[in-house]
């Protein structure tokens, strides 16, 4: 199996470190997001990655040249010319999946103790377009599940809005829906190229409320795990206590 990671993005939250480096650079105990991720996925099998890059683009390549891709063979989509967002730079990088099942994708800033397998395994047995990792915690933003863990939406607490804009009246137990916030994590079945509509700069967001309804998207809770968005600079401190 195959997986992208996402690399991409400004770090903004990261400021003023991401003023003169990626994001992906950031370290905890002295090695880099991008490395402990790389490592992570190694852990499951996983020793072919594509990374999206923009900010800092040269400081990335340079870094994983230097390292041999730690282990793994690593492959660059180059988005320096404009930054495509999370739907757009996958579809960007299709062509490295070619062959494949299904893959692994997940954001850079992201420090876990998920069982990928057991993920894999979950996506492998029920065969959904999409598994998305979720878990019962506070955030501003949620994806929206029916009963059997299936995708129904997405919403913002703090704006109200909601995805699609007519959710409310087009689902008939809208109010049983669950509140689940997104770890950044994916399991993609590669058929999903085919069925991408959008072009350019887009969000997997927008492309997984466009395809829900006649796809079923799951989710994997791995609620009572780690999870660390250590695109937070406070995070930095709490990730560093628990991965040495």
């Amino acid at each position: 199996m195959k997986a992208m990671i996402f690399a991409a993005g400004l770090g903004s939250r990261l400021k003023p470190f991401t003023d003169s480096h990626p994001k992906a650079l950031a370290e905890v105990n002295g090695k880099t997001l991008l490395e402990r991720n790389i490592l992570y996925l190694q852990k499951f099998e996983i020793y072919d990655v594509i990374i999206n890059v923009h900010h800092f683009a040269d400081q990335i390549i340079e870094a994983i040249e230097k390292n041999n891709g730690w282990g793994s063979t690593i492959s660059i989509s180059d988005e320096r010319d404009e930054v495509l967002e999370t739907g757009g730079g996958l579809k960007k990088a299709a062509s490295y999946f070619e062959g494949e099942k299904a893959f692994v994708v997940m954001n850079v800033d992201i420090l876990t103790d998920l069982d990928l397998m057991e993920m894999i395994r979950s996506h492998s047995q029920e065969k959904p377009l999409a598994t998305l990792a979720v878990t019962q915690r506070k955030s501003s933003r949620y994806f929206l599940f029916d009963y059997l863990g299936g995708l129904c939406g997405w919403r913002n607490v703090q704006t109200g809005e909601e995805k699609p804009a007519d959710l409310k009246v087009t689902i008939e137990d809208y109010e049983l829906l669950k509140e689940k916030a997104f770890s950044g994590i994916h399991i993609i079945s590669s058929y999903i190229f085919s069925l991408i509509k959008q072009e350019g700069k887009f969000s997997m967001v927008d492309v997984y409320i466009d395809l829900m309804k006649k796809n079923k998207i799951n989710s994997f809770d791995h609620t009572g795990g780690i999870l660390i968005d250590v695109g937070k600079p406070e995070n930095i401190e709490k990730a560093s206590t628990l991965f040495q």
